[in-house]
């Protein structure tokens, strides 16, 4: 059983997530909340598997909420909803720590099966475009890369990656084992010089390596 918290500043919204989720096998709604402050201090009393949470909120946002969590060395999970397709907005969930960005007209079982890939250590970044990415990234080529290229190989998973793919999903479609994905990426992360996934793939994007 997944648990989990929601947030949104709509209490229509919220309810309506809180009843879907609720429906949804292997997953308990922990905690719910219309404010940052208030989920923050209810997650001191209960611990949960994934916060799914809106963006855009008055006072806390979903991005700060992230930035506190990770002030205080809560790593739990948080996978963003946004009701426009940003990119910006994306990036800035990414760089704060966000291992999930929905959009909020996704289905209810596409948000259920996201949450799922969160908790088991998976990132969702289906809604990044390649092209985007780079636009908002201008820069000169990270000298910490000089020299360093991917396989075709490395390039297809990071792209399923990108994708929201488990390394399950990876390896039935390349026909490689879980654990030969699992090894693959961990070499990916060495070279790149990426603490997670998700950041390995942004710089990956942004330095034109895929």
């Amino acid at each position: 059983m997944i648990r989990i918290a929601l947030l949104d500043d709509q209490a229509l919204v919220l309810k309506g997530l809180s009843a879907l989720l609720s429906d949804m096998p292997g997953i308990e709604v922990a905690l719910e909340s219309t404010s940052g402050e208030l989920l923050l201090q209810g997650l001191k009393q209960r611990a949960v598997d994934v916060i799914v949470s809106d963006i855009r909120m008055p006072g806390l946002s979903g991005i700060d909420l992230i930035g506190r969590l990770r002030e205080s060395g809560d790593a739990t999970p948080v996978i963003l909803l946004t009701t426009f397709d940003d990119n910006d907005l994306m990036l800035a969930a990414v760089d704060a720590g966000a291992q999930g960005f929905l959009l909020k007209d996704a289905a209810p079982e596409d948000l259920a099966e996201a949450i799922s890939k969160v908790a088991s250590g998976d990132t969702l970044l289906q809604p990044i475009s390649l092209g985007a990415v780079r636009a908002s990234r201008p820069g000169a080529r990270d000298e910490s890369l000089r020299g360093v290229s991917l396989t075709e190989r490395e390039v297809s998973i990071l792209r399923l990656v990108a994708g929201g793919y488990s390394n399950k999903e990876i390896g039935r479609s390349l026909h490689l084992s879980e654990g030969t994905v699992k090894n693959y990426i961990t070499e990916l992360l060495s070279k790149l010089d990426c603490r997670d996934r998700t950041h390995a793939v942004l710089k990956a994007i942004t330095q034109r390596l895929i």
